[in-house]
């Protein structure tokens, strides 16, 4: 049996710029999400880019990786790392198929709900909190995860685990930057045939989902592994006004070349500029309290988002109701991420942190 030694279950310090900017991230994405339902066309979103957010958080969860597990993962073990992970990752997985399910029978306006037997809805739920891909409801998009949109991208966040466990923190530096390399180059070639960066949402597009996490991942890992760390005075709001220039960029002629510039270049560039960067103390708790809600946030926002979606179909809204809406519906969810943060997502990691140190 594998000994686990005193201090290898400890994480290590944080990157508080970094875990601010994925905050960041992630409020852009929900007011993204909540945009995409009135303007199908993203080229009228103030928020037409937020799905890149998802290529930031790709390219920071590999830096991290790298950063929390290369020096320990030969001690750890990989069965070890997956416990680690899971119990990081997967009670938001659950507590989003739950409020997906709860979202779906809930919803006064959905014109579809009772259209799906019970046992079909059971599955569909089984499916989604244990992250296995069903694009099979028309009425959501063909989404990989009815009842959890966002669930997508933690999918792939899984295989990712796997592939670093078993073989990338194996790998010295210089391959890992030739597998950079190729996954650049499939993402390019994916997004391409699919006019787009924003692939692997649904069933049509699920591989490009793949390109995006291998290019992202390892991009993160040789920013790690090189040491790529830029010091610089930009700070959080600095860094932050980036980071949304970049979100919020507007769409013109040469768009896609643009998109995959920000992908396979700009993401990395941010991650090694916020390793970088100096937090101003006064800043400190803004960050702490960014990152924590992040990822929360992005797990638990989307049940509301088809509820606003339904509404909008039914109702013509005008400018100003739907900006109240929006601005309302992004506070209330920040302080909902919170509320499940405190009461469910830490109580739990720490109840299965604590029975793991015990055995």
């Amino acid at each position: 049996m594998n000994q686990l030694q005193p201090g290898l279950l400890q994480t290590r310090r944080h990157f508080e710029i970094l875990d601010g900017l994925r905050g960041v991230a992630a409020i852009v994405v929900v007011v993204f999400h909540f945009l995409e339902c009135v303007y199908s066309d993203y080229s009228r979103n103030i928020t037409g880019h937020g799905f890149l957010a998802v290529d930031f958080f790709f390219c920071l969860s590999g830096f991290v990786i790298a950063y929390a597990y290369d020096g320990r993962m030969e001690k750890l073990g990989v069965k070890e790392f997956f416990k680690s992970r899971l119990i990081r990752l997967h009670p938001l997985v659950f507590m989003g198929a739950v409020l997906g399910i709860l979202t779906f029978y809930l919803d006064p306006l959905s014109t579809y709900r009772f259209h799906y037997s019970g046992g079909y809805m059971a599955l569909l739920f089984l499916a989604t909190a244990l992250l296995i891909p069903v694009p099979v409801m028309p009425e959501r998009l063909l989404n990989l995860f009815v009842l959890n949109a966002p669930a997508w991208s933690l999918f792939w966040e899984y295989i990712a685990n796997i592939v670093y466990a078993l073989v990338l923190w194996r790998l010295k530096r210089v391959w890992l930057l030739v597998i950079a390399i190729v996954a650049a180059a499939l993402l390019v070639a994916m997004s391409l045939h699919y006019n787009t960066v924003g692939m692997g949402w649904g069933g049509p597009s699920f591989w490009g989902g793949g390109a995006r996490l291998a290019c992202e991942l390892t991009a993160g890992m040789v920013v790690y592994r090189y040491k790529w760390i830029i010091p610089n005075r930009l700070g959080f709001p600095g860094l932050t006004l980036l980071l949304l220039g970049a979100l919020m960029m507007p769409y013109f002629k040469y768009n896609l070349y643009v998109e995959l510039a920000l992908a396979i270049l700009y993401c990395p560039l941010l991650v090694a500029l916020g390793a970088g960067a100096v937090l101003k103390p006064y800043l400190q708790p803004l960050c702490r309290f960014s990152g924590a809600i992040s990822y929360p946030l992005y797990m638990v926002h989307y049940g509301f988002i088809w509820i606003f979606w339904e509404y909008i179909v039914l109702h013509k809204s005008s400018i100003g109701e739907i900006t109240w809406i929006v601005v309302m519906g992004v506070l209330l969810l920040v302080a909902f991420a919170y509320f499940i943060l405190k009461v469910y997502d830490e109580p739990v990691r720490r109840y299965f942190t604590n029975r793991r140190k015990a055995a």
